[in-house]
């Protein structure tokens, strides 16, 4: 299994629209994040997490020729708002299968409504198959996928764990209960968006506990706005086997 980061970035990416703080104006790429996204691939399957704002941007950069289906996380526009430019997939291999719980899919019907139409549609939109997905494993293809439950202040939001993966983005709280489905991977990734308190995200601090009771072998931050810091000054000060996430990082399982 290999996965890629597309994006590692908050709501507004890094650097934020004409903002002079140093973090924005770094020439460090390991500083210039697109929004949050992974590309997951294992045998001739390819699936995205989320497909925010800058999908088309990413699926360019990562020289993506076909996607298998698109899982989400949530309904955030930094998670969903690329969802029209599944167009080119659509227009080479037919209907694309998406994955969400049924608020998202609500959510998705009522925002890109001309895709969900069906009567008397527009011939260039895609046609998207939709699977409704609920706190319990489902399949992608040959692979069992495990939701995971948590939330985003007041919003339930899924993680998801693909055999020795776990990727969880946009969390605040998580039960124990659900903490346990995703106990000693061999690869977590979970967000830390900045070092003070946050209303919805894990900071820094909480990221850690949170890597801490999980125990994986090796984790990942990502979500992270520039508040987090420079990618280079932060990395330094992580506990061993943690690592700060960056655009076009590809790990292999």
């Amino acid at each position: 299994m290999t996965i890629t980061f597309l994006g590692t970035g908050t709501s507004q990416g890094i650097p934020i629209i004409g903002s002079t703080h140093p973090v924005c104006l770094s020439e460090d790429f390991k500083d210039k994040r697109l929004r949050v996204s992974v590309l997951v691939e294992w045998d001739d399957y390819t699936y995205v997490i989320d497909c925010g704002p800058d999908f088309r941007q990413q699926m360019l950069r990562a020289d993506c020729r076909k996607i298998d289906g698109i899982v989400f996380t949530h309904e955030h526009s930094d998670h969903v708002a690329g969802l029209d430019d599944v167009r080119p997939f659509y227009f080479r291999q037919g209907d694309i299968d998406i994955y969400a719980h049924e608020r998202v899919i609500a959510s998705l019907t009522k925002r890109f409504d001309y895709i969900f139409e069906t009567k008397n549609k527009y011939p260039g939109v895609p046609t998207l198959s939709i699977n409704t997905i609920e706190n319990k494993p489902f399949k992608l293809n040959n692979l069992t996928v495990v939701p995971i439950n948590g939330m985003h202040h007041k919003l339930q939001v899924f993680g998801f764990r693909f055999k020795d993966f776990a990727y969880l983005t946009d969390m605040k709280t998580v039960e124990d209960s659900e903490i346990e489905k995703i106990k000693n991977v061999k690869v977590l990734v979970i967000n830390a968006l900045r070092i003070e308190p946050h209303l919805s995200h894990f900071n820094l601090e909480e990221a850690l506990q949170f890597i801490d009771k999980v125990n994986p072998q090796t984790a990942y931050l990502t979500h992270i706005s520039h508040l987090l810091g420079f990618h280079e000054a932060v990395e330094n000060t992580l506990p061993e086997g943690v690592f700060l996430a960056y655009d076009t990082l590809q790990i292999t399982l």
